[in-house]
């Protein structure tokens, strides 16, 4: 019954439109009739003209015109020619038969001919006027007047009419009756195929991809699904407050309390020995360990990093594992132990003089040797183990941190593969014409389309990615929702800014006045030195050597800032087994050396160089006592010492001077943005961050300020979980549907038993 009205719903709007082109035909096809019946009406009056006009001619010529008269009797005894008359060329009517009307007279006949509808009623009903020369048409040509009957005309018409009507009723019938046994027909395969499209098939795999038929709906389902991600993750970008306890409900309410495992190259907290044998614990400094800790610290989950401290073994239990941070124990760190060999290859190796070059583009020539990528592949694999034996279900939620794991997501997506695997890559992406220098950078490419969502710092670093892919790759590219897949995987390449965790509770804070006293008392500076800082590691790509020439170039152009401006680089060692680093730090030295012979004094040095680490308390101290704090970084993913510098400021004070090659830039736009190869800008910047007005800077910190606080950590971290708990669900409904779908092929082969 439901299928007959849902016929019906189809037929009668059909015949009711065959019916309504049926009359607007009618009309249309009489006036076609009749322009061509009367343009064969005035082809046989031409032929009737040429057959009388030599007999006419000849008449007149002997005298004898009542000849005339007997020609137009014998003519008119057609039954479509009504009557005759014959004209002069002054119009005057000479001859005419009985049946010409009296009222008709030359002129009016040469007019009513000259129309497009030559048409006249008379009493027998209409006729058609046609006026005919009786030779060369020109001046003293006696004209035929022809009065041809228009009634046959009536009735052929009525009888196509009447022709036309029955046959667009058997057309309509016929257009119906083969509707309804298609429908019939084919009914229940349409409605198995829109259910099977309504609960997913079709859309989350495309080994279910719906019958051909029914392919444009589902691609017109999927596009709406697309949207409406989409409009549910900028949903959460109106979200202001981001904290541990909306991390948590987002872990509970989208992934359902799954567990989260976390691997990164290093680790969030370092066991070492002293020299008198005492072990302590710190943090290294790390932009990475800084953004990450506190996720895990609100996910409760499972970090796997390269156990590098001195007294790590010492630590941890037989299965490798501690709880972590000291004291608190709020999530598991499982250590994984490399040779020096190991560490040799595919840290210093690879990662570090091959893809950290090659990715940040600082005109250090990336190095890539045959035995280092072995060893870098090695290391993947054994950390791919160690996420299989820490996973507690076939599914975990796994977050591979950086350049050292690009291998790492397919590795694990071999031995789990219904994990959620999202990808963050925290340096830059370089564009394809620098990637392809690569010698694997296939193999790299496939690793990292491993993961479900693969996250960059920027939409640009977004864009290099998926252009690098289109050009080594055979994959299938969504641009409008950033989205590859390969080898029927999909993959979301999307943007992830990273930041810091916001400090909401500042009770405890050393006042800035105090901390400021006690830097200068330590430092030997006089109360009123401005004094700019520098943090950063030992690196190439960090631009100390450029904000030490800024600086240099500051005390050329303003000498009156000699004496009174400092500036203190803080430095961690990195990576010193590596020649290019040893060297890098060698010139640094040099460089600051050579700054303060030329513009020192006794008791008075311009820059201050702290090559050691420094934990978080000194940092902040550190950070809350400047007046500039300098971040010239030459190619950076994102930089977290601006962030870390705006977070520590509440006083509104201070000013922040920031490369715009840093990530960070695109955020904090309220900073003195500089070309840190542009050494004249970068001097001319920290002079007028050093006489920027208090108020002024109290205006610009502000707004950092409220941006750092809406985009932290936990935003960062909560889009990308929110973004996974939406692909786990999709992999769920797949996984249901093809179990159904399974099910149901299997009823339909097995035999049936009498």
């Amino acid at each position: 019954m439901k299928t007959l009205h849902l016929q019906l719903r189809f037929l009668i709007p059909l015949l009711l439109t065959l019916l309504v082109a049926a009359l607007v035909a009618v009309p249309v096809l009489d006036s076609l009739t009749l322009r061509w019946f009367a343009r064969d009406i005035n082809n046989r009056g031409m032929l009737v003209a040429n057959t009388l006009a030599d007999a006419i001619n000849e008449a007149q010529l002997d005298g004898k015109t009542w000849r005339v008269q007997g020609l137009f009797e014998r003519a008119v005894a057609d039954e479509r020619l009504v009557a005759i008359a014959l004209c002069s060329p002054g119009n005057e009517m000479l001859r005419r038969t009985d049946g010409f009307p009296a009222t008709l007279d030359c002129a009016q006949a040469r007019a009513l001919a000259e129309r497009a509808d030559p048409r006249l009623v008379v009493e027998g009903g209409a006729v058609h006027v046609g006026v005919h020369a009786l030779g060369t048409p020109g001046p003293g040509v006696d004209s035929l007047v022809l009065l041809h009957d228009l009634s046959f005309i009536d009735r052929r018409s009525l009888d196509t009419r009447r022709y036309l009507i029955i046959f667009i009723v058997v057309l309509g019938f016929t257009m119906a009756l083969i509707t309804m046994v298609v429908a019939q027909i084919s009914w229940r395969g349409w409605v198995n195929g829109v259910r099977g499209i309504l609960r997913g098939e079709g859309l989350v795999r495309p080994l279910l991809a719906p019958p051909p038929e029914l392919q444009p709906f589902a691609s017109e389902v999927r596009a709406r699904l697309r949207d409406l991600e989409d409009e549910y993750r900028r949903s959460l970008d109106l979200v202001s407050v981001w904290n541990p306890e909306r991390l948590r409900s987002l872990l509970l309410t989208q992934l359902r309390g799954d567990q989260v495992i976390v691997v990164s190259n290093r680790e969030p907290y370092l066991h070492e020995r002293t020299e008198d044998g005492r072990v302590i614990v710190r943090r290294p400094a790390s932009g990475l360990v800084t953004a990450v800790e506190p996720v895990m610290r609100a996910c409760s989950g499972t970090w796997i990093a390269h156990g590098s401290g001195s007294a790590d073994r010492d630590a941890v239990d037989a299965n490798d594992r501690l709880p972590v941070p000291p004291g608190t124990k709020e999530y598991t760190l499982r250590r994984v132990w490399l040779t020096e060999e190991e560490e040799r290859g595919y840290y210093n190796g690879f990662a570090n003089e091959g893809l950290w070059p090659l990715c940040h583009v600082a005109h250090v020539r990336p190095v890539f040797r045959e035995s280092d990528w072995e060893m870098y592949r090695h290391v993947n694999e054994r950390f791919a183990d160690a996420v299989a034996a820490e996973a507690r279900s076939d599914d975990p939620v796994v977050l591979v941190q950086d350049y050292h794991f690009a291998l790492l997501p397919a590795m694990i997506r071999e031995r789990l593969p219904r994990a959620t695997i999202l990808t963050f890559w925290h340096i830059p992406w370089p564009n394809p014409e620098s990637f392809s220098i690569c010698p694997w950078r296939r193999e790299i490419l496939e690793g990292l389309l491993g993961s479900t969502i693969l996250g960059f710092h920027t939409r640009f670093h977004c864009k290099n990615f998926i252009e690098t892919v289109d050009r080594g790759l055979e994959a299938r590219i969504e641009h409008e929702h950033s989205t590859i897949v390969y080898r029927d995987k999909e993959t979301l390449v999307e943007s992830y800014p990273i930041s810091i965790d916001w400090p909401e509770d500042t009770t405890g804070w050393v006042p800035v006045a105090t901390c400021r006293q006690r830097l200068l008392q330590r430092l030997a500076l006089p109360a009123d030195t401005c004094l700019a800082v520098g943090v950063d590691r030992f690196d190439y790509t960090k631009g100390i050597l450029e904000r030490l020439h800024a600086v240099e170039r500051l005390l050329e152009k303003r000498p009156e800032w000699i004496g009174r401006f400092v500036f203190v680089q803080v430095a961690a060692p990195t990576r010193s087994a590596l020649e290019e680093y040893r060297a890098f730090q060698q010139r640094i030295h040099g460089v600051a050396d050579r700054i303060n012979q030329r513009f020192g004094r006794p008791g008075y040095e311009p820059v201050r160089l702290l090559a050691e680490h420094h934990d978080a308390e000194a940092l902040h101290e550190l950070y809350r006592a400047a007046n500039i704090c300098v971040v010239t970084s030459l190619h950076d993913g994102m930089n977290l010492v601006s962030k870390e510098f705006v977070a520590a400021r509440d006083d509104e004070q201070g000013v922040l001077v920031l490369s715009r090659f840093a990530g960070a830039a695109r955020e904090l736009s309220e900073a003195l943005i500089v070309n840190p190869y542009h050494v004249e800008e970068t001097a001319d910047a920290l002079h007028r961050a050093a006489t920027m007005p208090t108020a002024e800077q109290r205006e610009r910190m502000a707004s950092l300020r409220m941006t750092v606080r809406e985009n932290n950590v936990f935003r960062w971290a909560g889009r990308m979980l929110a973004d996974a708990g939406r692909f786990r669900l999709r992999e769920r409904v797949a996984a249901r549907v093809q179990r159904h779908t399974l099910s149901d092929t299997a009823e339909d082969e097995a035999p049936v038993h009498s």
